[in-house]
């Protein structure tokens, strides 16, 4: 019992025991602990050079300049110059190792100190210069009409792969990778190896193994088998699975040069991930250029081409096959493009496309997206350049994908025309008037049905149809829709562009209405200018209540309604033309029993005159020197100026009577021009109120003048004028001064003097000038009155001079020249310059 028990004891820790021993080789495989990111990890030792591991993407390298980091790998090849520091962060220029980065960057070729790349992409081949010749600018705009340059002219594309992925078990191994073994479950233990130069991983306990032109999948396999002979379990037996996985991954990735050549921006040599396909490295090159072929893109590697690319793959299907990962000293060769065509007009991408040569027109229009909507797909012009000219070919619809395409063709989709091959319309009096398809309506009797039939007010009786003939001349169809219902007349068939009109009973009536004119309270003054639409049976209350009722001013003894005549006798000088009915109305709209409901016809007028004994309350206006100022009621139709003077308190002592005017506005109508009738009443308002303010065209404005001392001193003379609504009466104050104007010297103000005459105040101001016409001189006087110099004998005999006056001194116009002055002036000319020309040629003959 006791040896049994310590038996199955020994099996259960010789395991534990195993997994022990193979766990502790050198001190130089011990796996680092993780380094926090962004900082720097223990360093160790490798199978080739030296370098610091730690987190992918995380790993400080112990060479180059600055605080660089690097992912997975660590750092390889410790006397290169110019590696690429790569990871979190970047660096550009450094010497030291070629360390491996979060993203793996590419050394460019014939460059020492490469640009340093990190977890962001720089921009490859990015030019130093943003300023580009128009040869370049030219150069570039083609290129973007390639179809599929925008993908590598992108730069915000990642051009190197991710390396946070999980081990690709294809994936060839080769010098400079790093590889972690795991060994899990029953025995557990972890390895990190670098193959070295020579393509060999050494393992403790293991030894030497060639990993080196193998897939992850062969090596794992060859692990078990070197490890099965003395780790347990790795195996299965009796039908079990192993005990012991076996796990391998890779680490750091080694980087490869390949070259890329032929038609591309950038050709050269790059350094790229072992991880890198071929359209990587052709990312970072550019992409081909202007004449560079996308469908033929060959994988070249030890002067076999092991792989062919075809981009348009890529862009139309999503899927690239042949895009295999690089190896070192691989080429991806670009060649020139075989066949090329352009494609413009109604398509979704217009644009130049590549084609192989036997793919046909279908193909180009399939790369382009196919047809817009508005596109003309029923046939396709071509141009194509032959060996001495130009050529225009014509595509049918059916011709697409068998056409034969040549390289320079140029595609013109043209747009639809705007015209519609089965269209009937119908107008008028319907209920769904509009556009219908010949189709479904091929007749005048199945269109209306379509159309839901006529309305009520149809009149059938003559239905209009246009037929648009051949020669697109028009031609009138009438028809009996009535005949048509009965039978008696077939029904028309309808063709294209046809248009039919059922005119409205409506519309062929004149539209009735009654005009209210007069002192109602709504008269519609304006668009409708007082008429109110007639209906069946109107009688005058209802339309004096759509008038909105009489005005306070109305006459409703005589409201009366003129009627037009309609059967007067034709010819007769004394033939009646219009019949008047007058009413007694009362305020309530009421009328007696006899007159009441009389019922109106079209075209009725009714008026409602003014009452002749209603007067509205009517202003007047005092200003100045008066004692009360303000606005005063006319209380008579005759109150003059005295009276209204006398309701103001009469003159101040400052008052200057001679200056006193009277200031009347009235409003003037243009009968040749559109009336506005609210601005008129505005401006009568404004007037009535003494509120306007500036000058308006359609205002009369008088100022007259007016003797107040005469007036005052005899109440009711003939100088005493009647006040009319509106009129201002201005009373200045005492003025002192004289305004000299005019051909004087010195046009000026002067202070009035007793005694002083016209003559005094012209000296006051400098005198006459030479161009003074003084016989013409006139004085205005402050009440608006004007009089003038007269003459006696030779003598002038100048106004007399008031306080306020305004002296006008008119200049002397150049005198006008009778026929026989002009002659005579002319003849003289023409003498002086005959003398001046015989004196000339005398002078001319003595020399």
């Amino acid at each position: 019992m006791n040896r049994s028990r310590l038996a199955k004891s020994y099996k259960s820790i010789l395991p534990f025991f195993l997994s022990l021993i193979i766990s502790l080789p050198t001190f130089s495989q011990v796996t680092a602990p993780p380094a926090p990111s962004g900082t720097a990890a223990p360093s160790s030792t490798g199978a080739q050079g030296t370098s610091q591991s730690g987190p992918r993407g995380n790993t400080t390298g112990n060479t180059g300049t600055g605080n660089t980091q690097s992912g997975p790998g660590g750092q390889q090849g410790a006397n290169q110059q110019g590696g690429a520091q790569q990871g979190n962060q970047q660096s550009g220029n450094q010497q030291g190792n070629d360390g491996q980065g979060g993203d793996k960057g590419k050394n460019a070729a014939n460059q020492n100190g490469q640009n340093g790349e990190g977890g962001d992409q720089s921009k490859i081949n990015k030019s130093t210069s943003t300023t580009l010749t128009p040869e370049q600018q030219q150069k570039e705009a083609f290129r973007q009409k390639i179809y599929g340059y925008s993908i590598f002219a992108d730069k915000n594309l990642a051009p190197i792969p991710d390396l946070q992925i999980v081990t690709p078990t294809t994936y060839v191994v080769g010098p400079g990778d790093e590889m972690k073994i795991y060994l899990y479950n029953y025995a557990e233990s972890t390895f990190e190896v670098v193959v070295n130069k020579d393509g060999f991983i050494s393992i403790p306990r293991v030894g030497n193994v060639m990993v080196a032109g193998r897939t992850i999948e062969e090596i794992r396999k060859i692990l078990i088998d070197k490890f099965s002979k003395f780790v347990p379990g790795m195996i299965g037996t009796g039908g079990e699975t192993a005990r012991t996985k076996l796990m391998v991954t890779l680490g750091d990735v080694r980087s490869v040069k390949v070259f890329v050549t032929g038609e591309v921006i950038n050709p050269g040599t790059y350094t790229v991930s072992s991880l890198s396909s071929a359209f990587n490295a052709l990312y970072q090159a550019g992409g081909p250029n202007e004449i560079g072929s996308f469908r033929e893109v060959r994988v070249v590697r030890q002067g076999k081409v092991v792989s062919r690319i075809d981009i348009y793959d890529y862009l139309v299907n999503g899927k690239i096959d042949g895009d295999i990962r690089v190896q070192e000293n691989d080429n991806i060769v670009v060649g020139y493009y075989l066949k090329r065509a352009e494609v413009a007009g109604m398509v979704k991408r217009p644009g130049i496309y590549e084609l192989k040569p036997e793919e046909k027109l279908g193909d180009v229009l399939r790369y382009s997206g196919g047809f817009n909507d508005k596109a003309y797909r029923a046939r396709i012009k071509i141009q194509r350049i032959t060996s001495k000219e130009r050529k225009i070919l014509d595509v049918a619809e059916s011709q697409y994908d068998t056409f034969e395409m040549a390289t320079g063709d140029s595609i013109n989709v043209e747009t639809v025309l705007d015209r519609y091959e089965n269209i009937v319309t119908i107008e008028g009096a319907v209920m769904r008037p509009g556009e219908y398809s010949l189709d479904n309506s091929p007749s005048l009797k199945v269109l209306i049905e379509n159309a839901q039939g006529m309305r009520e007010d149809a009149f059938v009786g003559r239905i209009n149809v246009l037929r648009t003939r051949e020669d697109l001349t028009i031609q009138t169809i009438p028809i009996n829709y009535t005949d048509v219902l009965n039978g008696v007349t077939p029904d028309l068939i309808l063709t294209r562009l046809d248009q039919i009109i059922v005119p409205s009973r409506f519309e062929m009536a004149e539209t009735a209405y009654v005009s209210v004119e007069g002192e109602v309270n709504n008269k519609k003054i304006g668009e409708n200018d007082g008429k109110f639409p007639y209906t069946t049976d109107m009688t005058l209350e209802d339309v004096l209540v759509q008038a909105g009722g009489l005005k306070e001013s109305a006459y409703t003894s005589e409201v009366e309604v003129v009627r037009r005549k309609r059967n007067s006798i034709a010819g007769a000088a004394n033939a009646q033309i219009s019949e008047v009915y007058k009413f007694n109305v009362n305020r309530d709209l009421s009328m007696n029993a006899k007159a009441t409901n009389f019922v109106l016809f079209p075209f009725d007028q009714v008026i409602v005159r003014k009452s002749p004994n209603y007067v509205e309350q009517q202003t007047v206006f005092v200003e100045g020197e008066v004692l009360v100022t303000g606005p005063y009621t006319i209380i008579n139709k005759n109150d003059k100026i005295s009276d209204v003077i006398k309701r103001a308190g009469g003159l101040t002592e400052l008052a200057y009577p001679e200056g006193a005017t009277l200031l009347r506005r009235t409003v003037v109508k243009n009968l040749d021009e559109a009336v506005d009738y609210e601005q008129v009443q505005q401006t009568e308002k404004s007037i009535k109120q003494g509120t306007l303010t500036g000058d308006l065209p359609n205002v009369k404005e008088e100022k007259i003048g007016i003797v107040l001392k005469n007036i005052l001193k005899n109440p009711g003379s003939f100088e005493d004028l009647v006040v009319q609504e509106g009129d201002i009466i201005r009373i200045p104050k005492r003025l002192e001064t004289v305004q000299v104007a005019g051909s004087v010297l010195y046009p000026t103000t002067v202070k009035y003097g007793k005694g002083m005459n016209f003559t005094d105040y012209i000296s006051q101001s400098g005198g006459f000038t030479v161009q003074s016409l003084r016989k013409s001189s006139y004085i205005k006087y402050p009440n608006g009155n004007i009089d003038r110099t007269r003459r006696f004998l030779f003598f002038n005999v100048y106004p007399k001079v008031q306080p306020g006056s305004e002296i006008f001194v008119p200049t002397r116009a150049a005198p006008v020249l009778n026929p026989q002055q002009t002659i005579a002036t002319a003849t003289g000319l023409l003498g002086s310059v005959m003398s001046l020309i015989l004196a000339v040629l005398a002078f001319r003959s003595i020399n």
